[in-house]
């Protein structure tokens, strides 16, 4: 089946203001989230491409165009399925502010049992964004062959409860993976079980370095802002 190259759109205005942004309309790339999104062709560029398929919130859009340009016969497709998290009365609200709610611990802890106020739960999350990759692997494998590749590019929440699906996690365990603003998520999935390949690559290790301060253990919802 196919090689599914997951990416996290480029950093965002709404994660440099520290907002859960959802389906904000409105949000999308800041100067630095624009340098990554074109920093991405040549980090694929040895990665045949069989297809691109976006979240339609514009920051996944603006990502993925730089890679649309370089590759001219490269079509884009929008599928709603890989979306942000429908996060309802949290979308704008500012994540210091959010950290005070009692369901942020239940988000933290046991996000299976979390569903947002005016919102989506987590488990209908998860489950969307992976019918959508199977969909997909499907779609691609019938047009390219099981070895083809291609490029989706959504959102932290989604990739990371994807990566769980591909590992066997419980989504309640999802909340220990972190992936960056732009990184580069592989996963080959086969008939017997997915394989996975890279994890929150973006080929800076200066992420690595100690902060600060380390955020006290939590996963940040949505995926945060990524390196300084």
């Amino acid at each position: 089946m196919a090689t599914l190259i997951l990416v996290r759109h480029g950093r965002s205005t709404a994660n440099t203001a520290g907002v859960l942004a959802g389906w904000t309309p409105g949000v999308c790339l800041d100067e630095r989230g624009a340098a990554q999104a074109a920093a991405l062709p040549e980090r694929l560029a040895a990665v045949p491409l069989a297809a691109a398929v976006a979240s339609p919130l514009e920051r996944c859009v603006q990502t993925l165009q730089p890679l649309l340009d370089a590759r001219p016969g490269l079509e884009l497709h929008t599928d709603e399925r890989i979306g942000e998290c429908h996060y309802g009365d949290w979308s704008g609200r500012k994540l210091a502010e959010l950290a005070d709610e009692p369901l942020m611990e239940v988000v933290q802890q046991h996000p299976s049992a979390a569903t947002f106020p005016g919102g989506e739960s987590m488990r209908a999350m998860q489950a969307r964004s992976v019918d959508a990759v199977r969909d997909w692997n499907a779609r691609v494998d019938a047009a390219h062959g099981e070895d083809a590749a291609y490029v989706m590019c959504s959102h932290g929440d989604i990739i990371k409860s994807l990566v769980a699906d591909a590992l066997g996690m419980h989504l309640d365990l999802f909340q220990r993976i972190h992936v960056e603003p732009c990184s580069v998520t592989a996963i080959r999935y086969t008939r017997t079980r997915p394989f996975l390949l890279r994890l929150g690559d973006t080929g800076d290790f200066g992420s690595l370095a100690p902060r600060e301060s380390g955020g006290g253990g939590a996963g940040v919802v949505g995926g945060g802002a990524g390196a300084p």
